[in-house]
Parts: C-alpha cells; sequence; structure tokens
C-alpha cells in the first residue's frame, strides 16, 4: 500500500532509465537506491529549475504572445496598441486615431482619449503608466470600470511590445501636463517626466516604438497595405472615428484617411462592390440588449459565393462563434417563415437549408459585449453562450420586418435561394459520386494518379501538373517513396463563375478531390489529407499562370483549411539554363538569368524552358522535385479579405472590376488570361 506520509513509500521513488534490460519499476528503481531528496544520477534539480521575472518571459517565447518573429509578429505589435486606441473609441473617448510609420524604422501610434493614468499605482508604490508598461496583465480591462466594453481583454498588449522592442517612448497628455517616460527591452530607462502643456489641454497617448533587432527577423518590413487594411476595417467597424494612416519613409512617402459615418452598412458596401447586388440597400440593425450591442448588415449579390464577416468587440472571430450560430438560425428561420408566409414555398416543399440561404450572401456581424468569452489569447472564436439567443432574437425580428417591408427585395432573396437548392441537390448526387471513389485504388482513377509507396501522410506529397507531357516527365523523375504526380489536362473550371454541382461534374476537379482524399462540401475533413504537402507545379508561360490560378481559386474557395493548415505549395521551375563547358548554371528569374550570363560570358549556351515537357526527368528532379535543391512557396493567407476581394475581382462574373484592375496593374501584372 502506498503511503504519501511515508518517505520511503514507492510513490515518491524518481524513474530512472531500466539498466541491463531491467523492467523499469517502482521496485526496480528502490533496490537501485532511488528515493526523496536523493540525487538520481541526471543532473537535474533544483538548481535547474529557473523563476523569469517581469518581461523576461515575453522576450524569451515570444511566439507565445505574438505568434511568430517574422512579418505577422511585427505587425501583431502594431494592432496590440492600436487596439487599446480603439479601446478608448468603445468607450466613447476618443474619434481620431493616428498611425506614424517612421523613416527611422520606428511606428508611432497617436489617440486623442483619456490618457493612460499616470498617477501613483497603489498596490505597486509606481506610476500606473510604468505599471501598464512593465507588468503582464496589468490594465483597467479586469472589471474596474476603466472600460465598459473591451478587445484587449488579457492586459498584455502595451507590456508585450514593450518587452519585444529595442526602445519604446510613451507620451501621454493628461489634465493641461505632458507627462514622458522612455523604455529599452522592457524596462524603464528614464522616471516618469511631467511638464506643463503649453498648447492648452491636450488629452490622449502616443506610443512609439522601434521592433527589436535581436527578436524580429527583419525590423524593416512595416507593410503600409497591411496596416491600411486593419485600419479600414476598424474604420468601418467603429462609425465616425477618424483613422489616420502616414508613412514617413522614402517609398511610398504617403498619408491615407479612412472615415465612414455609414459604419458596417457601408463596409458591406464595401466588399459587395461589383458583384451585382440583389437587394437594392443592404438591411441594417442596430440594437441593445442587456448590456450588449449588436449590429448587423446584411446584401445578397450574384455571386454563389457565401462572404459573412464576424467581430466581436473589433475583433474577427474568423472561428465564428455562439453570434454567427445565432444570426445562421435567424436567417434560415427567418427566409423560409417568409417564404411560406408569401405561398413562394408550397405545402409539401422542403424548407430551404442553410446552405441555401447563404448562397451570394454578404454580411458583416459586429457585436459589443461587456464580458466576451475567446477561445484562447487568439480569440478566434467567441464561447459566449448567451449571444446566440440575443442575436436570433434581434435578427429574427429586424430580418421579419424588413422583408414584410421590401416585398421585392424578399422575393428575389427567396427566388436566388431556391435555385440554391436546386443546385445543391444536383450537388449532392455529384459529391456522392465522388465520395465513392476508393483512395487504395489510385491506379484506375481517371486522372492518371501515379501515386506513391509511402502511406504516412506528414512524408508523403502529391505535385499537381499540367498536362501529360509534364507529368510523363514528373513520372519519370520523382522519388516515387513519397512523391506522387497527378497530371491535369488542360484548364479546369473557373469555380468562381459556377455552383457545386457543375464543380463536381467537371472531371479533373474530381479526380483532384479524390487523389487528396478530403471531401469536399459539409463532408470536407482535413484529417483525411493524404499528403502533407500538394504542390501546385505549372508551365512558365500565360497558359501555366492561368491554371495555377484557377487551381488556387478552387483551393481558396472549397479546400481553404488545406492552405489555412499550411499544405499547399507552388513549384519554382526554372526559367533558363545557361551552360559553358561543364559549368552548368540554373536561372529561376530574369535577374538571376542576365547575372549568369555576364558571370559565364556571352559565349555561353542559354535554354529557355517554357513548359515543364521541355526538361528531361532527371533536369526536372535536379530542379524542382529534390528537396535538397528545390524552392518551393507556400501558400499563406495574410488577409483574408483582401484574398476575397482579389478572386472575386480576377475570376469572378463581373468584367468590369477585373478590367478597371488590369488597366491600374498593367505595369505590374502579367500573365493573366481573362
Amino acid at each position: 500500500m502506498i503511503d504519501p506520509e511515508d518517505p520511503d513509500s514507492e510513490l515518491w521513488l524518481p524513474i530512472e532509465p531500466p539498466q541491463d534490460g531491467e523492467a523499469q519499476t517502482p521496485s526496480a528503481a528502490k533496490r537501485r537506491g532511488g528515493g526523496r531528496g536523493k540525487p538520481s544520477g541526471d543532473g537535474y534539480s533544483a538548481d535547474q529549475i529557473q523563476v523569469l521575472e517581469g518581461l523576461e518571459p515575453v522576450r524569451r517565447r515570444p511566439g507565445m504572445y505574438i505568434g511568430d518573429t517574422d512579418v505577422a509578429g511585427l505587425h501583431h505589435l502594431v494592432n496590440e496598441i492600436i487596439d487599446n486606441s480603439v479601446d478608448e473609441a468603445l468607450a466613447g473617448e476618443c474619434n481620431e486615431i493616428e498611425v506614424r510609420l517612421g523613416a527611422d524604422g520606428s511606428c508611432a501610434v497617436t489617440d486623442n482619449g483619456r490618457g493612460i493614468p499616470v498617477d501613483i499605482h497603489q498596490q505597486t508604490g509606481r506610476p500606473a503608466l510604468e505599471v501598464v508598461m512593465t507588468k503582464l496583465h496589468a490594465g483597467g480591462k479586469f472589471g474596474g470600470g476603466g472600460y465598459k466594453v473591451s478587445g484587449g481583454l488579457h492586459g498584455v498588449g502595451l507590456s508585450v511590445v514593450n518587452a519585444l522592442s529595442e526602445r519604446v517612448e510613451v507620451v501621454v497628455f493628461r489634465e493641461g501636463r505632458i507627462h514622458r517616460q522612455e523604455y529599452r527591452r522592457g524596462l524603464p530607462t528614464t522616471e516618469l517626466l511631467s511638464e506643463r502643456d503649453r498648447r492648452g489641454s491636450r488629452r490622449g497617448t502616443l506610443v512609439r516604438f522601434w521592433p527589436d533587432p535581436l527578436i524580429f527577423k527583419n525590423t524593416q518590413t512595416f507593410r503600409t497595405e497591411t496596416v491600411a487594411n486593419r485600419l479600414r476595417e476598424l474604420a468601418f467597424l467603429n462609425k465616425r472615428v477618424h483613422f489616420r494612416l502616414i508613412d514617413e519613409r522614402p517609398e511610398p512617402n504617403f498619408e491615407l484617411n479612412f472615415y465612414f459615418e455609414g459604419g458596417i452598412e457601408a463596409f458591406v458596401r464595401f466588399l459587395n462592390r461589383g458583384k451585382g447586388a440583389v437587394q437594392g440597400k443592404p438591411m441594417y440593425v442596430e440594437r441593445e440588449v442587456e448590456g450588449n450591442t449588436v449590429e448587423l448588415a446584411v446584401q445578397y449579390n450574384d455571386t454563389f459565393t457565401e462572404h459573412v464577416l464576424a467581430y466581436a468587440n473589433n475583433i474577427n472571430t474568423v472561428e465564428g462563434g455562439s453570434h454567427l450560430t445565432g444570426f445562421r438560425a435567424a436567417l434560415t428561420a427567418s427566409l423560409n417563415r417568409y417564404a411560406r408566409k408569401a405561398a413562394i414555398l408550397k405545402e409539401g416543399d422542403q424548407n430551404l437549408s442553410g446552405d441555401d440561404v447563404r448562397e451570394g450572401l454578404t454580411a458583416v456581424l459586429s457585436v459589443k459585449l461587456q464580458e466576451p468569452q475567446f477561445e484562447g489569447q487568439t480569440k478566434t472564436k467567441l464561447g459566449n453562450s448567451e449571444m446566440a439567443g440575443q442575436v436570433t432574437a434581434v435578427v429574427s425580428e429586424a430580418l421579419g420586418q424588413y422583408l414584410e417591408e421590401n416585398p421585392g427585395d424578399a422575393k428575389r432573396i427567396v427566388e436566388k435561394s431556391l435555385t440554391a437548392a436546386r443546385a445543391r441537390a444536383a450537388a449532392v448526387r455529384a459529391r456522392e459520386l465522388v465520395q465513392r471513389k476508393s483512395l487504395l485504388e489510385s491506379a484506375t482513377l481517371p486522372g492518371k494518379l501515379a501515386d506513391c509507396s509511402e502511406r504516412d501522410p506528414d512524408l508523403c506529397e502529391i505535385f499537381i501538373v499540367e498536362g501529360d507531357s509534364a507529368g510523363g516527365t514528373a513520372k519519370g523523375g520523382r522519388d516515387r517513396r513519397y512523391q506522387a504526380i497527378l497530371p491535369l489536362r488542360g484548364k479546369i473550371l473557373n469555380v468562381e463563375k459556377a455552383r457545386e454541382d457543375k464543380i463536381l461534374q467537371h472531371e479533373e476537379i474530381r479526380n483532384l478531390i479524390t487523389a487528396l482524399g478530403t471531401g469536399v462540401g459539409d463532408r470536407f475533413d482535413l484529417a483525411k489529407l493524404r499528403y502533407g504537402r500538394v504542390v501546385l507545379m505549372a508551365d512558365a508561360d500565360e497558359d501555366g499562370s492561368h491554371i495555377r490560378t484557377l487551381l488556387l481559386t478552387f483551393f481558396w474557395r472549397h479546400l481553404q483549411a488545406v492552405i489555412l493548415d499550411g499544405h499547399l505549395f507552388i513549384a519554382q521551375p526554372p526559367l533558363f539554363r545557361v551552360e559553358r563547358g561543364k559549368q552548368v548554371r540554373w536561372c529561376y528569374s530574369e535577374e538571376e538569368f542576365r547575372a549568369a550570363v555576364k558571370e559565364m560570358g556571352e559565349r555561353s549556351k542559354v535554354q529557355r524552358y517554357k513548359g515543364l515537357g521541355e526538361m528531361t526527368a532527371e533536369q526536372l528532379w535536379d530542379t524542382t522535385l529534390d528537396p535538397e535543391r528545390r524552392v518551393l512557396l507556400k501558400v499563406e493567407v495574410e488577409d483574408a479579405i483582401r484574398a476575397d476581394d482579389i478572386f472575386e475581382r480576377l475570376m469572378g462574373v463581373a468584367v468590369e472590376p477585373r478590367k478597371r484592375f488590369i488597366q491600374a496593374h498593367a505595369k505590374t501584372v502579367r500573365n493573366l488570361d481573362i
């Protein structure tokens, strides 16, 4: 029997590695002299236990707080400071926010809010500003009355930025005085200095930081477009708040201003531009329920895709949550109720499904709540169960009223949903045909899949190759153990212009879905993906570029999780082969080609490769397939809204937006076949 009070009890014995084949048991460990407080011989003792103080945990493990130390992590710092200013706007204390990207590599965020408190914090005996800057989980968002609604809930934003910056300057304008303090790598380098504000009674906070080169791979990569897209989004979500972006760097050196009186209603119009709106104007509602605010804008368009953005306290909850669940339930029920009442759906007709009523839907749902419960620091899913019922009640009443008052729009929406229902029934039959394909019988696939022998998906990769000729070369050059080849005949269907039933009737798409093994639609399961890497490999010409774009459109619209989980790549076959004697140089760009010719001389032999089929199997292995030498571009999504816009503009039904885009980018956009 184990006695926790007995120091010789087996419960307390350390476990040591077995010796000479001895079975590892507590009794065996005891016979070798193990016991509580006795050294085990492995060098692990109390001396190895470290306690990280202050902000040291952030510097030691920055990925826990900002995701990574690359470009995304760098912009995470910017967003943390911006979000603090937006919280002031949510409190009704701020209507101007400015972001300035300095030529010296700094980023400064200024607002006209109340200013961070500077009086002495009783618990620590230090100025409140210093506490906020140097202590994790310190702030006014824990129910102390400073903020009714807030997006920054964990009190780590400013302190994390401070910890990961080489230098930080904070200036606070409060009660006719200016307060300043500087920090270096999380520690204050000056005392809090204060002076009279000779310019009057300004108020607000300025935070300027220089990212630490010891933490970030490149501190000079603030992207104007990334910051601008976030400020535009926030301006839509916070109507009548003025956001300004000033880029002082030599390139591009300009100013952008964002201000929207219409809020998310203007956001929906922005998202729907050029798509052929079904409604005359968006349906809009804003109501307060038990201290929480529900705001929604809805407008249908002529496309086949759903585009719904859900926010909680200005945070884009990309995984949805209770608020999105409530909206979808109310939308489906309201449209079915109206369709029955208006006799568009007859007795005996099946109800419209959620998928039916969401085809061509663009909506922005924004909720503001006092005690949001997010899943983790990433805040990608809202967990407040009460929001489902509150959103359902608000949407049901508002949408029911809208449909009654706008019968023309209501009829067009219901008829569009009925058309989607008929297409869905056809898609179910097509999907079942795809699902019935045995993944183990790859040799019989019409797509001529040459599978690999390895069965561990993490070790496998599939190359989706343009044409039978290139496919044959790739099959000859691959490593059969872990590399599979799927040749495609010609260009696949542009899925941006087709419903699911038409998509699943397309033979090449069916072959692709079957080969990957994930299924599609409501049967999609990423866990069944048969290859850890899915590589698009097309020719370096206009047709190859178009085929690659068509495939990217298909993955983004129907297998998006493959992209988001980091499984999709683009191969980079060489453009030129430069040879002189026994010296051979493969060139993957025009710049590399010119440098190679200059180095090897004008007498060198040059071969231009436009098609993969022009290479031998050995050459394709050396340049494009060999993991030791190849170059693969990983497909990543930095801004989902921007990605949606690009696919809709370049591949959608509407011609004018595509035409304007090409005219505007004629010098930089190549290989677009429209």
